[in-house]
């Protein structure tokens, strides 16, 4: 660790290099643990998709080292500078900020989401980066972070900026990443992790699950959202559920949204 007379440079490299590292371990723990239950829960689900996922861990080492970068710089900044507006006093303000400062940083990170993926599946931002996302077919436990580098700039900057702007706590913001990571992997991993009940339920109408998501890895111009489904049925982008993971129900939710003139997608491009 740098020590006290370390200069300002070198303990924000330092940061960012530490940071990287643990957003991969963050990742392995996370992908590897899904992994494992998938292979409990749906055995052979990934058994013809070994190429697949050592490219997706590739690129996921890539986007690791991308998103850690400024999350470093963040928080050298914070423990070095004081400049962010992260807080470690519980009381420093009312405690009900607490969930909401988590809720507005999901929502900010589901609003940049929505809109820089949407624009990616602009058929030239297609060719160029989002094409490795949707190169895996079908997605696994792996697929989260395997984002072309361009891509993975797009994600890596927001949290590092709000946190300069909107007052969190610290573990708060430890929620918020901790969330971003087990939805990430989760609405991936080709199955459903969450009852039945909830994912059907009045809840499940606003929040991304793997049968909402998985939607967009078989139609590739619907179900945009991070998080949340707002912004898609705002935009008239909710096109329902994945009827190979929703079963029985998907059918009815999927026929009410979508417009039946709709021509299927074309199958992405090689970004190879």
């Amino acid at each position: 660790m740098p020590g006290p007379d370390t200069s300002l440079l070198v303990a924000l490299l330092f940061a960012s290099f530490a940071t990287s590292v643990m957003v991969a371990l963050r990742y392995f723990l996370a992908a590897g643990l899904f992994s494992w239950l998938t292979e409990r829960v749906r055995p052979g689900l990934y058994a013809a998709q070994g190429a697949q996922i050592r490219r997706e861990i590739g690129w996921s080492l890539t986007a690791a080292a991308i998103y850690g970068a400024p999350a470093g710089l963040m928080l050298g900044s914070w423990r070095h500078l004081g400049w962010t507006r992260i807080y470690t006093d519980f009381t420093a303000l009312p405690l009900w900020y607490l969930p909401l400062s988590a809720f507005v940083y999901l929502f900010a990170q589901d609003t940049w989401f929505y809109w820089t993926h949407r624009a990616m599946h602009e058929p030239r931002l297609f060719r160029i980066a989002h094409a490795v996302h949707h190169k895996s077919r079908p997605p696994t436990a792996w697929t989260a972070m395997s984002f072309h580098w361009a891509e993975s700039l797009t994600g890596a900057i927001l949290i590092p900026l709000l946190v300069f702007v909107v007052p969190i706590h610290v573990a708060m913001l430890a929620l918020v990443l901790g969330i971003a990571t087990v939805m990430g992997v989760t609405n991936h991993m080709g199955w459903e992790i969450f009852p039945r009940r909830l994912v059907h339920s009045a809840l499940g109408h606003w929040v991304i699950t793997a049968s909402h998501h998985e939607n967009h890895h078989e139609d590739y111009r619907c179900n945009f959202g991070l998080y949340f489904r707002f912004w898609d049925h705002l935009c008239g982008t909710d096109r329902g559920f994945s009827r190979r993971i929703a079963g029985a129900r998907a059918p009815v939710e999927v026929a009410r949204a979508r417009s039946p003139r709709r021509p299927a997608p074309p199958p992405p491009p090689d970004p190879s």
